[in-house]
């Protein structure tokens, strides 16, 4: 085995409020691995490695690198150390270019000017040097995922990292984009570069790392060669049971439509099509899945479906009423739930508490002559905190105090604690660990059972083959396939749909 280079031992952190995140948290990386950080929400793995980035302070414990034990300030002291991070959510200035965001701070300049010759040539030498060649003088607003997250790697190769972090880098991906993506880690760990991938996409540990640690509730669980660990044994340290890693449901039988989108198109202001005369009905007791690549109109349907959006053209139903001239809380009332993409800025109110936040939806049915009832309030607090296996310390605690995971069961538990006509998911499972993604896809499960109609929205592939009775596939605005027969399409071929590769001349159509 190679050289220890990271140690962090006795690790605890424990914010002001009282929360424990870490708990004598431990972790040893190698020189030259490819290192797995696996746990539930709220686990402290992503503290972990903020504290390792500089970005948050340990209440106790020690960082030792190679072998001397160090203090990491902040992240430009990690920087320093060779240690560089690379965010779920990238960091990047769309209106720069790729040699600006990958130089930004450490600009080369001339006569007090950037000198814009020079910076291309050596983001264009940096690129070669590590396999990941792109378009420098690109701006970064027109790049593809893949792109953007190449972009943020070099960046930090750029800044002399020799030791990267990974927030859940596949989280966006089709197959094909990942397994690019692999392949310029391993030619990083060949050329001696370690890797440190914080994910929950256990298939994935298993094809390219080389060990894990596994954590739970804040605490060390233990350290493992990943070619003699299963992924049921993953999961089941993770989460401290079995996990149902495919809910089984049966079979579709789908009734009314209840969604019914006819001819609808979308422009940019920038003359653009986002939506080209898209056409498809979701029914009663059926999930629909718009499967696609970020970026090819799927948000901007969504924004649409659930009337933050008005300017389009083309006809939206529910129930046979066009919704054109409903506000949101008009389509909510026609019976339509809604699980955001962006959690923490459109699902919940981070400065309101999780009672706050579970009725905020609801406030007619809690209202008695003009005043809140607060017993009713507790009751819905206290039975979705139950029923959603919430963690928290009670329902008074702020949102923001929550883990990720957390906070999207608040979101779920608000949207579906009743069953509603149809209910819209974008990314519902996103960022979260496994055992709440089980806890999610069997809730989804259960209200398609009751006759809820549901539109969901997902690059997960996983969750869209456990999940799908149908498959919408978006592509640059259009729909290039509909699959009813789920169980008989490959991830690889439907992978080759959402990059626009393959088209289905003929799609199903449905009466």
């Amino acid at each position: 085995m190679s050289k220890t280079i990271i140690k962090m031992q006795n690790i605890s952190k424990i914010y002001d409020n009282g929360i424990v995140a870490n708990d004598n948290a431990f972790i040893e990386i190698c020189e030259g691995e490819i290192h797995a950080l696996a746990g539930e929400n709220g686990a402290g793995k992503s503290t972990l490695m903020k504290i390792l980035y500089g970005l948050e302070k340990p209440t106790s414990g020690k960082i030792f690198f190679n072998d001397v034990e160090v203090k990491i300030n902040s992240p430009l002291t990690a920087n320093n150390l060779g240690i560089g991070m690379v965010h779920q959510h990238f960091m990047l200035v769309n209106e720069l270019s790729v040699a600006e965001n990958i130089l930004l701070g450490q600009e080369i300049t001339k006569n007090l000017l950037l000198d814009r010759k020079s910076t291309i040539k050596l983001v264009n030498k940096i690129s070669k040097e590590f396999g990941m060649e792109i378009n420098a003088e690109e701006i970064v607003e027109n790049l593809s995922i893949v792109q953007k997250q190449k972009v943020e790697i070099l960046k930090a190769l750029a800044r002399d990292a020799r030791i990267i972090i990974l927030d859940e880098p596949t989280a966006v991906l089709t197959p094909q984009e990942t397994q690019e993506f692999f392949a310029q880690l391993k030619l990083l760990k060949k050329q001696g570069y370690t890797i440190i991938i914080i994910t929950h996409k256990l298939n994935e540990i298993k094809q390219i790392c080389d060990r894990i640690t596994i954590m739970r509730n804040g605490k060390y669980v233990g350290m493992y060669d990943v070619d003699k660990i299963s992924e049921e044994e993953i999961s089941r340290k993770m989460v401290g049971r079995d996990v149902v890693r495919k809910i089984d449901k049966e079979l579709s039988s789908p009734g009314k439509a209840v969604l019914k989108i006819e001819n609808l198109n979308k422009i940019a202001l920038n003359g653009k099509p986002i939506l080209n005369n898209i056409s498809f009905e979701c029914r009663k007791s059926e999930i629909v899945c718009l499967c696609g690549v970020e970026g090819n109109g799927q948000r901007e349907l969504v924004n649409i479906v659930t009337g933050f959006d008005k300017d389009y053209n083309g006809n939206v139903q529910i129930n046979d009423i066009n919704i054109i001239k409903k506000n949101i809380k008009q389509i909510r009332d026609m019976g339509e739930t809604h699980i955001p993409e962006d959690r923490t800025n459109f699902g919940v109110d981070l400065l309101s508490n999780i009672s706050e936040n579970l009725i905020s939806t609801s406030l007619d049915d809690i209202c008695k002559c003009g005043f809140i009832d607060k017993t009713k309030v507790e009751s819905i607090s206290k039975e979705s905190i139950k029923d959603y296996q919430i963690k928290c310390e009670d329902s008074m605690q702020k949102v923001k105090m929550l883990s990720g995971g957390n906070m999207q069961k608040v979101v779920i538990a608000r949207e579906t604690r009743k069953t509603p006509a149809i209910l819209v998911a974008n990314q519902p499972t996103r960022g979260v660990d496994i055992g709440a993604i089980e806890f999610i896809h069997r809730k989804i499960v259960e209200l398609r059972n009751q006759g809820t109609a549901i539109l969901l929205i997902s690059s997960d592939l996983s969750e869209v083959f456990s999940l799908a009775d149908r498959i919408l596939v978006f592509y640059s605005g259009d729909i290039v396939a509909e699959i009813d027969d789920v169980d008989n399409i490959s991830e690889e071929e439907l992978g080759l749909y959402m990059l626009g590769i393959k088209r289905m001349n003929n799609k199903v159509k449905y009466e």
